[in-house]
């Protein structure tokens, strides 16, 4: 894996392959860069893919203290690294790290932002007695436990789903990142989303969502679109939060539209 440096001198990591313009793919909590396998060769074909490794996992490096608005500045480091515009696609908390990095970066052609974990509407995403249970399981090396407590009563990812995610051959990936879902968890909590500072992003974006994902999901998705310029909603009906492993097709073809749609007349 190649490596960019970010503003706090932290190493972060990102795996290239395929060819074409620039899609840099930034991945959720709990995961690394293997989540997108399910979707990654179809990419492949029309884009040269980066695929990074978010701070604390895989093969990038991490910081005594956590802070949230070094993960926007990793998302921002390895988009400037790139010599051409670039399309930035973040995943639930990678989407909220994507979302920033874009108020951080000049170098982005268009946003896909799949479900950004943002509070509204009074929800609150850590919830104290499973982040309780959540931390006595890490403590006690129960890592496994602690990650499926987290996709269930955190992430509200319904079992179906869970049981998908654990046939992939990145679980146990997963399983090692265990412990920074915790203060991914807790992060979101002390953001605030303030639509002004956002008057200035024009960069085109895509909001994904799941159409059966929970309504607080679907109230963070559209109080972004209504302070981005210019924004599309577009819904993977019959899905929730993991679309990439459910329905990949359909996820690929949703990304994959929106970005003919940037150039109608190109070749």
């Amino acid at each position: 894996m190649e490596t960019v440096t970010s503003a706090d001198d932290t190493s972060i990591a990102f795996e290239r392959s395929g060819s074409g313009p620039p899609l840099v793919l930034v991945h959720g909590t709990t995961a690394d860069h293997t989540r997108w396998a399910p979707v990654l060769s179809a990419f492949e074909e029309y884009f040269t893919v980066y695929a990074l490794d978010r701070r604390g996992r895989g093969e990038s490096g991490d910081a005594a203290k956590y802070d949230l608005k070094r993960e926007f500045e990793d998302v921002a480091a390895v988009v400037d690294s790139i010599d051409e515009t670039v399309v930035l696609l973040g995943h639930s908390y990678g989407a909220l790290c994507s979302l920033e990095a874009s108020l951080r970066t000049d170098n982005l052609r268009a946003l896909v932002l799949y479900e950004p974990p943002i509070p509204v509407g009074g929800h609150e995403i850590s919830q104290e007695d499973e982040l309780a249970e959540m931390a006595s399981l890490l403590d006690g090396g129960e890592d496994e436990q602690a990650l499926v407590l987290f996709l269930s009563e955190i992430a509200d990812i319904p079992s179906t789903q869970i049981d998908t995610l654990r046939a992939a051959p990145n679980w146990q990936d997963r399983v090692d990142a265990a412990h920074t879902a915790y203060r991914e968890t807790r992060a979101p909590d002390n953001y605030h989303f303030d639509p002004a500072r956002f008057e200035q992003m024009t960069a085109p974006t895509l909001l994904l969502m799941g159409g059966e994902s929970p309504r607080w999901f679907k109230d963070a998705v559209e109080m972004v679109a209504d302070a981005l310029s210019d924004s599309r909603i577009v819904v993977l009906e019959g899905q929730e939060h993991v679309a990439m492993n459910t329905a990949p097709d359909l996820f690929v073809d949703a990304v994959l539209s929106f970005i003919d749609d940037l150039n109608p007349h190109a070749d």
